[in-house]
Order: structure tokens, then sequence, then C-alpha cells
């Protein structure tokens, strides 16, 4: 896969050895997209569904829902943020909500492939988590790291099937509707992005994933100096658990 870019390649990121001690690494395309911190966004990837009245829920049909999540979270997250302008984004019905997606194709395109990778490593339950990091275009720290964590159900191995009811639907509905909320809820209580921004997602893989030709291993990305975070809600499609959280740089007035 060869990710779009509007910006020239960045400079390969070092491996962070440490993670290597823990069986895991951290993968990222091998270019970013550079923008100004004012205004973005994305919109979600074709995804096949899991029938609401199946009765079933499997790691394909698990890996979908999640994968298609994450598209809509990091829409999200780039509107909220201000990351891309307003005008490059139009409302989608979704979760029982309006979702502002970007009519921005080559961003579009970007996101749908990083999607399209992750969803390779899913079905192999090679995932560990998704980071998107906002850094400053200008100094390259990272403002903001948004992480979802992803667990495998111990059940599910290869092709089992796990019973699901529509109860087991709407809980999930709902709790994807929270998450949602949060990240809307999100400019309330982070500081505000007033300059050019970069933005990367990094993916935690099992050291046995395979690495794409257009991917590098990547050290973390994590915030320099001081920092917050806000846990975000969690949900579970009974294969899948996702629970988030967002760091933040922030310092002492005066500091």
């Amino acid at each position: 896969l060869s990710p779009a870019s509007r910006s020239e390649p960045a400079a390969l990121p070092v491996v962070d050895r440490a993670m290597a001690l823990f069986g895991e690494r951290v993968i990222a395309p091998r270019t970013g997209l550079l923008t100004d911190c004012a205004g973005g966004g994305l919109q979600r990837v074709p995804t096949q569904q899991t029938a609401a009245g199946s009765g079933i829920i499997t790691l394909r049909g698990s890996t979908e829902t999640v994968v298609e999540f994450f598209g809509y979270a990091i829409s999200s997250i780039l509107y909220q943020r201000g990351v891309y302008p307003a005008d490059h984004f139009e409302p989608v019905s979704k979760y029982g909500l309006s979702i502002l997606v970007t009519k921005d194709e080559e961003l579009q395109k970007f996101i749908g492939e990083v999607l399209q990778q992750l969803r390779g490593w899913m079905l192999r339950s090679q995932v560990k988590k998704l980071v998107a990091v906002i850094a400053s275009q200008a100094t390259g720290e990272t403002l903001e790291r948004w992480t979802f964590n992803v667990q495998v159900s111990e059940e599910v191995a290869g092709d089992t099937v796990l019973p699901r009811s529509q109860a087991d639907a709407v809980r999930e509905q709902k709790e994807i509707q929270a998450i949602i909320r949060q990240i809307t809820a999100s400019v309330t209580f982070l500081p505000l992005l007033d300059e050019a921004c970069s933005f990367d997602l990094l993916v935690y893989t099992d050291k046995v994933a395979d690495v794409p030709e257009a991917w590098d291993e990547s050290d973390p990305k994590h915030i320099v100096g001081g920092s917050q975070e806000v846990r975000l809600r969690s949900f579970s499609t009974k294969v899948h658990k996702v629970d988030g959280a967002v760091a933040y740089r922030y310092s002492e007035l005066g500091a």
C-alpha cells in the first residue's frame, strides 16, 4: 500500500527499542500529512456490514465494525480539533448521530489505505492499538495523542462464531455514540491548536506482523514535557474491545 500525501516524506523515524522488549512495535506510513491547524477530515471506508439480525458475530464481522468506527473517530478528531478547514467537511448520519466527514479525496484515500492495512492486521489479531498524533509542523513536537487500545477476546480463534443478540447490537451502538460525543466535546477541554500541524497515524502491532514497503517502524511520538490525559469511553463487539484516551501537551501558566 502507498498512502497518499500532501507533503514531502517525513524523515524516517527511529525505532523505539523498548517496544521490542514487550513483543510489539509501532508502525506508521512513510509519509505524513502536513496541514494548517485552523480548520479537514475523513470519510468512512466502505465496509461490509455485520447483519444486525444474524444473531452471531465473527472475527471478520467485528473487524469491519471496529475499522469503520476508526474511520469515523479519526474524521471527528480532525474536524473537532480544526486540523483541516471546516468547509472540507460534510455531514453524514451514522450511529444515530450526524458526523462530519471530509470531502477531500486525497485525504479520504490516505485514511482509507491506512485503514485497509489495519483491517488486514486485525484479521490476524495482530493489532494492539491505533494512535492518531497531531504535532507542530514547525517543531515536530507532539501536541495531542489520541490512543485507541484494541483487545481481542480469548474466546476468538480463527473462524470462531459468538452469539450476538439485538440487545448486544443496541448496546454496542450506544457505546460508540458515547465515544463520538466525547470527541465532539473535546473542544471544551483541549487547548486551541493555533499553528500549522502535521497529522500521523501509528499502529502498534505484534512483532510478527508483516510490514508493507510503504510503512516503517516508528517511535511512539510521545508528548515531551508536561501533559494531561482524558480517558474516553469503551465499546465492545464481544470479539473486540476498544477503549480510548487523549493526551495533550500541558504546562502551568508561566512555566
